[in-house]
């Protein structure tokens, strides 16, 4: 199964450090937030990447073309060209990196993605928030549910919107959500099938607008509820904070060994 990740976006709340670099390519313990979501992912057994670029994509182009020779010892010969690597592998993942314009929507940047995903189930999240989420768990729920998408559905106080949900978990709306209500939003770590690409207009179309509205008008959008740790990062706060967990140890969204 494919894994698709958001990584077009401007970042404009983490402008001092996106001003060079698209967000998901902010460094949290010295790597890249993205590298951290593709081992969670690979945790879980899923190493088979499309990354949804935009801004700035030439810079997560250069980071894993040039991924095994950061991390890994070499000789090279410099009249032939070969290269001779030294040490233990580096991870086994399969990595296509799209541009899908700077200025596309969240809908747009997957449609984009259609030729790449169109084959089976697949995997979605975006390139800034990190869980400790058991992702084949939500695979499962939405395999039993025979929803075309299913969401993870977090806890998060603050700025975002909240869902409402029925009793079996599907979604049937959103709304408002004032600061500290203890409602569940939607925290990425998607399961799709293949038919959402239908939803999806053009370029310009906000994944979480109109394709999840006809999605729940059907009733085809499901939700797994995760209750342990998630958190995005959406501005140099977020950063702070995911800084200091991994800083510890002892990061929540760590599940990987080393």
């Amino acid at each position: 199964m494919k894994v698709a990740v958001l990584a077009g976006g401007f970042g404009t709340r983490l402008s001092e450090e996106t001003a060079i670099r698209p967000k998901p390519m902010v460094d949290v313990g010295g790597y890249p937030i993205l590298w951290h979501i593709m081992k969670i992912y690979a945790h879980h057994g899923l190493t088979d990447f499309v990354i949804l670029g935009g801004y700035k994509v030439d810079v997560i182009r250069d980071y894993f073309l040039n991924y095994r020779a950061k991390l890994t010892d070499f000789t090279v010969s410099l009249r032939s060209g070969d290269v001779k690597w030294l040490g233990k592998p580096v991870e086994d993942w399969t990595i296509t990196v799209l541009d899908t314009g700077d200025d596309a929507m969240t809908g747009g940047r997957l449609r984009a993605a259609r030729d790449y995903l169109s084959d089976g189930t697949f995997c979605l999240t975006y390139g800034d928030g990190v869980s400790n989420v058991d992702v084949n768990a939500v695979i499962d729920l939405h395999k039993r549910q025979n929803n075309l998408c299913t969401l993870t559905a977090v806890t998060q106080p603050g700025r975002y919107g909240a869902l409402r949900m029925q009793e079996d978990g599907r979604v049937d709306g959103f709304r408002e959500k004032g600061a500290h209500d203890g409602g569940l939003i939607n925290g990425g770590f998607f399961v799709c099938e293949p038919e959402v690409f239908d939803l999806i207009d053009g370029p310009q179309t906000v994944w979480e607008g109109e394709p999840m509205d006809r999605m729940i008008a059907k009733g085809k959008l499901g939700s797994y509820h995760h209750q342990g740790y998630w958190q995005s990062m959406d501005s140099l706060r977020d950063r702070k904070i995911l800084e200091e967990a991994w800083a510890t140890g002892k990061a929540p969204w760590k599940v990987w060994a080393d």
